[in-house]
């Protein structure tokens, strides 16, 4: 058994001078209050508010033409339309993400955190017997700066990975983002597919890996996979629902008849198909958000999982089944209205731990949520800082090293906002029913970042 041998020997591989990228924004606020109940409307006529740039009053413009013509629309179909509307939405015309953008993720803060996920992929490749072949599939890759990171250490460990095919996989819809993607990680290098196969596009990394993307994670090739979500599944389309005295209605966006080129939140006047479907009967909250994207892609990977082997990392901010209303916007790395100019914000809502390890639907074991600081922690995020400082004699470096550490550890920042979760298979974590007699098994290894790693 090596794994946490190995543990350390990839850490020590890692232990040379380098340092985060970017200073980190400012810590994140807390979510808006709960939207006033009221029942829907029709809206009077108007012109849309010269407000952002043009693209957002075309997208408001846009939204009121929809919402005079069909009536209010569920939260999930604003948000949709807001962020990934093919003309006008924030995910398909902006990046959004870095300094210069609306939101700055852990990866934009430091390096170290990119580093200690790709130990993490490579500690469970080990774990589970060093497969000859796997891929890495980010859902939602951003700049391209978290598998950028772990392409590096990927790199500093080819002897531990020279019989191993390795290729990338990123799930990306923004054409923008995927220019973005492909220069920071092929240099530019990508040629686009042919549109009947799975990948509209394809490189090769700058250190030899083949790298596909794709619109859809069901266009992913099956086989063993890591599969990476950090900061995905907070962006997908939510349901809000709230629970009145005649029972549960949900919460849907219409025109304000008192300002007509601006928008509301209402209430539906009775039951809608989605307070049906995914309002459980044991609830007790009074407000619920439900995100039935994220159920289907979590359904799909403990699927893949269970099928070819691999895991599932999901990082992100949310909760164990315990909040209510965190719908919430981003613009310029402050708290922006979710209602207010449409396109030019990112939308965002917490998530919903619990129902993703409902939607798991036993096919794999899952693990978590712990929080960030945990994870990292037991990572070994303070001995990569501890090398980093050491190697490091320029004091401003010394100085962005320990500020980037706190942004990520400190618990009133991101150590205690942000969450892991994982997918794994059950014979990962318990030992298939054999023959065998219990006592001659031999203990399975710890699964990374989930419980303490001791460097001794």
């Amino acid at each position: 058994m090596v794994p946490l041998a190995a543990r350390r020997a990839l850490l020590a591989a890692l232990l040379g001078p380098a340092g985060p990228r970017r200073l980190p924004p400012s810590p994140l606020a807390t979510a808006p209050a709960p939207p006033a109940a009221a029942r829907p409307s029709s809206g009077a006529g108007g012109q849309p508010e010269a407000e952002g740039p043009g693209r957002a009053t075309a997208m408001l413009r846009h939204l009121l033409l929809k919402l005079r013509a069909t009536g209010p629309v569920t939260v999930a179909e604003y948000m949709r339309e807001a962020l990934t509307n093919p003309g006008q939405g924030y995910y398909t015309r902006r990046a959004g993400i870095g300094e210069s953008g609306d939101f700055v993720t852990s990866p934009e803060i430091s390096q170290v955190f990119g580093e200690l996920i790709g130990i993490w992929c490579i500690s469970e490749w080990i774990a589970m017997g060093k497969p000859k072949a796997f891929q890495l599939v980010e859902l939602g890759p951003g700049r391209g700066t978290l598998t950028d990171d772990i392409l590096r250490v990927f790199n500093q460990l080819a002897s531990l990975l020279s019989k191993c095919d390795v290729s990338i996989h990123l799930v990306e819809v923004s054409p923008k983002l995927s220019e973005v993607q492909a220069l920071m990680l092929t240099g530019g290098k990508v040629q686009s597919n042919p549109e009947d196969e799975s990948a509209y596009m394809k490189g090769v990394s700058k250190t030899g890996i083949p790298i596909f993307w794709y619109r859809d994670i069901q266009d992913v090739p099956p086989g063993y996979s890591f599969y990476l979500a950090h900061e995905f599944f907070d962006a997908l389309p939510i349901h809000k629902f709230q629970r009145t005295e005649k029972g549960w209605r949900e919460v849907l966006v219409d025109i304000d008849p008192e300002v007509p080129d601006q928008l509301r939140f209402v209430l539906s006047p009775s039951s809608t198909p989605a307070t049906e479907n995914f309002i459980q009967p044991e609830e007790t909250r009074d407000h619920v958000e439900v995100c039935p994207e994220a159920g289907v892609i979590i359904q799909r990977l403990a699927c893949r999982i269970e099928k070819d082997g691999g895991a599932a990392l999901v990082a992100d901010y949310g909760h164990d089944g315990t909040k209510t209303d965190t719908f919430r916007g981003f613009q310029n790395h402050k708290l922006h209205d979710v209602l207010r100019a449409p396109g030019t914000a990112d939308l965002t809502a917490d998530v919903d731990f619990s129902y993703l390890r409902k939607m798991a639907q036993g096919r794999t074991a899952t693990l978590g949520p712990i929080k960030q600081r945990e994870f990292l922690k037991n990572m070994g995020i303070d001995l990569r800082l501890q090398v980093l400082l050491q190697n490091s004699r320029d004091p401003a470096t010394h100085e962005q090293l320990l500020h980037s550490y706190d942004m990520l550890m400190n618990p009133k920042k991101m150590g205690d906002c942000f969450n892991f979760f994982a997918l794994l298979p059950h014979h990962r974590l318990a030992h298939p029913d054999t023959k065998q007699k219990p006592e001659s098994k031999s203990p399975l290894p710890p699964v990374a970042g989930f419980g303490e790693l001791l460097l001794k």
